[in-house]
């Protein structure tokens, strides 16, 4: 038995193999690590997708989408992770490391913890968005100071398109532990409302007058200070709209272009 390797291989292959047998069967592992990770993202969880929004009546819905787009991922990485650590433990002096390492894993996990730990929080927080669903693809949201569609939600970061050429990238964990307006979930069928200022000497029911007539359903004094008189404009929504931010936005232009008109507020010079 001790003659069969001496049958297949020369010397020079003996000696090659022996020399370099560790790297070649790690790119090896490696290589087919990337093929099975590509084959179940592709294959698997994809033809998954494909088969829901063809048996699907208005194909997959957005909640599902973000999770779905997170749980592949997740899956993709945690397979390139474990590919990497069985290619690793080909070498015999990793093996050796990994030993000493797990003898102090205690003192390591710390230190790791401690180094990564906004990387993991960004990570927890994506899988967290994934599962609660407080945001999701496609939504229009407010963030600080930015407004915009979320366009992409990854393990780490969220990017928000507020449609003026910025894409805007949000660490997960910023967008968990603050505060974040979706314009696009809420009660559909609640009046659409925005505010409108005019100068505390102005004549109410004039500017009342020519806000309904921009379209407005009701417009009632909200509040008064020394500085204006705060009005607040309703129109009924309809049920089925997806559009709230942008509907926001429209009777707003309409509301100023109306006071402006009816001389209630001054029109921009020049």
């Amino acid at each position: 038995m001790d003659i069969v390797p001496t049958v297949f291989l020369t010397g020079a292959e003996q000696s090659f193999w022996q020399d370099h047998g560790d790297e070649v069967s790690a790119a090896i592992t490696i290589a087919v690590t990337i093929l099975i990770a590509i084959l179940v993202d592709r294959l698997v969880i994809g033809r998954g997708v494909r088969a829901a929004e063809r048996f699907g009546e208005s194909g997959v819905s957005r909640a599902a989408h973000t999770r779905l787009r997170v749980v592949r991922r997740l899956v993709f990485v945690t397979i390139l992770v474990i590919g990497i650590a069985v290619a690793l433990s080909q070498f015999d002096q990793i093996k050796r490391l990994a030993t000493a390492i797990l003898a102090s894993s205690a003192v390591l996990g710390l230190v790791i913890g401690l180094a990564a730990r906004q990387t993991l929080g960004n990570m927890i927080a994506g899988i967290m968005l994934a599962i609660s669903q407080p945001i999701r693809i496609g939504d229009r949201v407010t963030f600080e100071e930015t407004t915009g569609r979320v366009a992409d939600i990854t393990l780490s970061y969220t990017y928000i398109d507020p449609s003026d050429g910025r894409l805007v990238v949000v660490p997960n964990e910023s967008i968990v532990s603050g505060t974040v307006f979706n314009h696009s979930t809420g009660d559909r069928a609640a009046p659409i409302t925005v505010n409108a200022w005019v100068p505390a000497g102005a004549d109410i029911d004039r500017a009342q007058e020519a806000l309904k007539g921009a379209g407005a359903d009701w417009v009632s004094v909200a509040e008064w200070t020394t500085e204006g008189v705060r009005l607040e404009v309703k129109v009924d929504a309809d049920r089925d709209r997806t559009r709230v931010g942008d509907e926001e936005a429209a009777l707003r232009g309409r509301a100023l272009s109306a006071l402006q008109h009816a001389g209630v507020l001054a029109e921009p010079s020049g």
